[in-house]
């Protein structure tokens, strides 16, 4: 089983839950239903969940500080929300999981399913990215949290050169030459960075860097050389876009 505690200052919020966690995912023990982040402070560290369901916007203390105050955090942490679409982009750049309300059963389903199977607990930076991105709301997006086999690598993403899928995961070679692994599909990698325009899907195993290309040879598809002198096939169904991109086509 896992053992689950739900924090919201909104009762029918944490009633609603309660029941969605019962009908849709038998697995989960709620031990404790916190209608304040004061109390779930002292519920949390006798309890030592498994899983934290937690709204962030609540008075007094919001999630982050919260989580901030619980100190080192050994429990997964699924985040509840009615933020707007940049407060989900903050938490989906943190590499963070959250459930919009009204929460969804199918999302509930999916969101359970990878507490379950997520050996890695977040780490104090990823919380701490999240929060500043959040409280300085101006700030355009300039890191990227990736879970990793090791933990998280939080890299610039002006420093992609290209994405290269490998099933379930994603290699990012950075402009530095290093290589990192994520343990994300490449469709997720494309959607999270969907918004910066330099980014481009060319291929069913490639995202590139447009500022990092340093030539297009034509053909079929064609293939790109890259600047790190990686060479990158073009897809036939990509390729309009992609020259449109580069402005080669006007």
């Amino acid at each position: 089983m896992i053992r689950a505690i739900l924090v919201d200052d909104e009762v029918h919020s944490l009633d609603a839950l309660s029941i969605l966690l019962s009908d849709f995912c038998p697995q989960v023990e709620v031990v404790a239903k916190c209608a304040s982040p004061q109390m779930a402070l002292e519920v949390i560290k006798s309890q030592n969940p498994d899983l934290l369901f937690l709204d962030i916007e609540m008075p007094g203390l919001n999630g982050f500080e919260l989580l901030e105050k619980l100190g080192d955090i050994s429990f997964k942490v699924v985040f509840t929300t009615s933020y707007d679409q940049y407060g989900i982009k903050a938490i989906k750049f943190s590499a963070l999981d959250y459930l919009l309300k009204p929460i969804d059963p199918q999302e509930l389903i999916a969101a359970v399913n990878k507490a379950q199977s997520e050996r890695r607990s977040p780490t104090p930076a990823q919380y701490e990215y999240l929060l500043s991105q959040i409280q300085n709301r101006e700030q355009q997006f300039h890191k990227l949290a990736l879970p990793t086999s090791e933990g998280y690598a939080l890299i610039s993403v002006d420093q992609i050169v290209f994405c290269e899928a490998n099933d379930n995961y994603t290699h990012f070679h950075l402009h530095n030459g290093k290589t990192t692994t994520a343990c994300r599909t490449l469709k997720e990698v494309e959607e999270q960075l969907s918004e910066f325009p330099f980014l481009v899907r060319v291929h069913h195993s490639y995202l590139v860097n447009l500022n990092q290309i340093a030539r297009y040879v034509r053909g079929e598809g064609g293939y790109l050389v890259m600047h790190d002198g990686t060479s990158i096939n073009v897809s036939r169904s990509r390729k309009e876009l992609l020259l449109k991109k580069i402005n080669f086509i006007k």
